[in-house]
């Protein structure tokens, strides 16, 4: 099992995936005895059942780490057999970096080849950067050469990720082009170049809704093969990405066993779809929508602050109260027009609604 960084797969907050699904991954290796890709760990459909959950001839159960339609990760698994690079694109909170994390774990063994994408990240980041105490002593050599993940991943034939792309200036987004179509990196300092030997691909998440996007051009768009990601299409699927996430996390931070509070998950779930989609679950009132994507991740988030306000400050179980003050943080983003959007929604369909008392009365308290 790998130990990127300072902590080990067990005592890391957040393991990288190849180290908190390392069990699995072993025994999906043992038991895959179908066609590998060159330098795969996997086959494909071994990653594909990596990723969508199964149980193996050995008893092994393999939980899922992407809850939705079959197909859209078998065309992603395929992508990365081929030449074409894969872009997963969505509005925010689709799961765009947990599977990007996890396809890479499962296909290269190592998620750590990472370029995330912000409004400063440097040219530097994608192809190579150099020690300057070396380059001023010695000159360009590649001793002085600071590969990036991108580079070290064509070298290897393994799996690079850039996240964000789309929040990557456009000229630094360009870079990737002689990469992906030439499968190639230029160095010219030293009148040498990097060629990409076969296992090499990349993934790239984006998406267009968040402010700061740069859109892609058209050369680097054909590039990639495209995978939307959706948001989950039924409430009970949210509710069960939801509280797969949650207890996975909860874990790692001693929190209550997420069973105790399945009742406020499908609350919290049911306010972010009624919020995003406008319209309350028996489809017979419309509502306003506020300004934030109100995205799974999101209820996620809020779900996980409420079990350590309950864990640290309650009983232990999971509370309207607990989980109040994180959905309002969520829906009021903008405190004028916002604000409006919740409190309507709270006299009009929370109010009303047969057992959700406590539910109104925890959110008015904090609303207050």
């Amino acid at each position: 099992m790998s130990t990127h960084g300072n902590g080990t797969g067990t005592e890391a907050l957040r393991p990288h995936a190849e180290d908190a699904f390392a069990h699995e991954l072993k025994a999906l290796e043992v038991a895959d005895d179908r066609p590998r890709p060159a330098r795969w760990k996997l086959s494909p459909w071994a990653v594909a059942t990596y990723l969508q959950g199964g149980t193996l001839a050995d008893g092994t159960v393999v939980t899922p780490k992407y809850v939705g339609p079959r197909r859209i990760v078998e065309v992603a698994v395929t992508t990365l057999a081929t030449d074409r690079a894969l872009l997963l694109l969505g509005v925010p909170g689709t799961a765009k970096t947990w599977v990007s994390e996890h396809l890479a774990a499962a296909v290269s063994g190592d998620s750590t080849l990472l370029v995330q994408g912000t409004a400063g990240t440097p040219e530097e980041a994608v192809r190579y950067g150099w020690n300057y105490a070396r380059l001023l002593a010695d000159g360009p050599s590649r001793e002085a050469l600071v590969p990036s993940p991108v580079m070290r991943a064509m070298a290897q034939g393994m799996t690079a990720r850039v996240e964000e792309l789309t929040r990557i200036p456009a000229d630094v987004q360009d870079t990737l082009i002689t990469v992906l179509s030439e499968k190639t990196l230029p160095i010219p300092e030293l009148g040498e170049e990097v060629q990409a030997v076969r296992g090499f691909n990349l993934i790239a998440t984006a998406n267009d809704r968040d402010r700061g996007v740069n859109e892609l051009s058209g050369a680097l768009r054909r590039r990639f093969n495209t995978v939307v990601l959706p948001l989950p299409a039924t409430a009970d699927a949210e509710v069960d990405i939801v509280a797969r996430r949650v207890d996975q996390m909860g874990r790692a931070l001693d929190l209550p066993a997420v069973p105790e509070g399945l009742e406020e998950i499908r609350r919290v779930v049911t306010v972010f779809r009624e919020l995003r989609d406008g319209i309350t679950d028996d489809g017979r009132t419309r509502v306003k929508s506020p300004s934030g994507t109100l995205s799974t991740a999101e209820a996620i988030s809020v779900v996980t602050g409420g079990l350590a306000l309950a864990a640290h400050f309650g009983d232990g179980v999971l509370r309207p109260s607990d989980v109040a003050a994180g959905i309002l943080g969520a829906v009021v983003r903008d405190p004028a027009a916002d604000r409006v959007v919740w409190q309507e929604y709270l006299e009009t369909v929370v109010r009303e609604r047969e057992g959700w008392k406590d539910f109104y009365r925890a959110c008015r308290e904090v609303t207050a």
